[in-house]
C-alpha cells in the first residue's frame, strides 16, 4: 500500500501512524520527548501534524535503517 504526502499541509495521527509503524502510546511518549515531531493543534480537539516534519522523520528514520543494516553486515 502506497501513501502519497504532500509536501505541505497536516497529518493527523491514523495517516501518520500508517507511516510510522508505531503504537499510539510510543508515538506520544516520541513527541512529548522530542524523538518525533511536536504536535499543532488545530482546535480543542483535533490534533495534527506538519506534513513537512513528518516527511523529514521519514527520510530521516529512512536513513537510520539504510545506515544501520550496511553497518550491521560483514
Amino acid at each position: 500500500m502506497s501513501i502519497t504526502i504532500h509536501s505541505t499541509g497536516f497529518l493527523r495521527l491514523p495517516q501518520v501512524l500508517a507511516l510510522i509503524p508505531v503504537s499510539k502510546s510510543t508515538w506520544w511518549e516520541g513527541c512529548r520527548t522530542g524523538r518525533f515531531p511536536k504536535p499543532v493543534k488545530l482546535s480543542p480537539r483535533a490534533t495534527a501534524w506538519r506534513a513537512e516534519d513528518i516527511l523529514a522523520l521519514v527520510e530521516r528514520l529512512g536513513c537510520l535503517e539504510s545506515s544501520s543494516s550496511i553497518s550491521g553486515t560483514r
